[in-house]
């Protein structure tokens, strides 16, 4: 269910800082029509109350030499216990793991993983990953080329649905084509 302490400016500010993080108060408040002042105050006010988790430089993972990706669904012994609170401790903590996901179906945890190559990706899979008693079964996907990544999150489902116009080239409804007879 959409939050609706997100007002049409809050909207249009989230949605710029995702296209460019870098814009500074005076740039964002120019595109959203407000004077900087109050821009910043909105700004502040999103970042406290956790809209706004933080800014950062998305880098190019071919570019620093972590061009194999990785996705893992991963059984675990038990569900509901000590140890798989283990478990997700030490993902967590693992550098090599940059997303993981508590899910249903036949997995019980999805991770995506990078590492620079192949032989990387077993160092991890066997030194790290393996070690950890809980882990049941592996199941690795390499990733073959990847179409899309770290796009923005999507609103438009924060947005007020406007009310739908009877369409002009319509059809009259019965009662009104017998109106028009009389």
């Amino acid at each position: 269910m959409p939050n609706a302490d997100l007002d049409p400016i809050d909207r249009r500010i989230v949605a710029e800082l995702q296209a460019n993080g870098r814009l500074t108060n005076v740039e964002l408040a120019d595109k959203i029509g407000l004077s900087p002042s109050p821009c910043l105050r909105r700004v502040k006010r999103l970042e406290r109350s956790g809209y706004i988790e933080g800014y950062r430089a998305a880098l190019r993972r071919d570019r620093i030499g972590l061009g194999f990706s990785v996705f893992l669904g991963v059984k675990i012994e038990g569900h509901a216990n000590e140890r798989a609170l283990q478990f997700e401790k030490a993902v967590v903590a693992m550098p090599e793991i940059i997303a993981c996901h508590l899910v249903s179906g036949e997995a019980d945890y999805f991770l995506e993983v990078v590492v620079p190559d192949l032989a990387d990706y077993q160092r991890f899979l066997v030194g790290k990953l393996l070690n950890l008693p809980i882990v049941r079964e592996v199941r690795s996907n390499i990733a073959i080329q990847t179409l899309k990544a770290g796009a923005p999150l999507p609103l438009q489902h924060l947005e007020t649905p406007k009310p739908q116009k009877l369409q002009q080239n319509a059809r009259p409804g019965r009662s009104e084509r017998r109106n028009r007879r009389s």
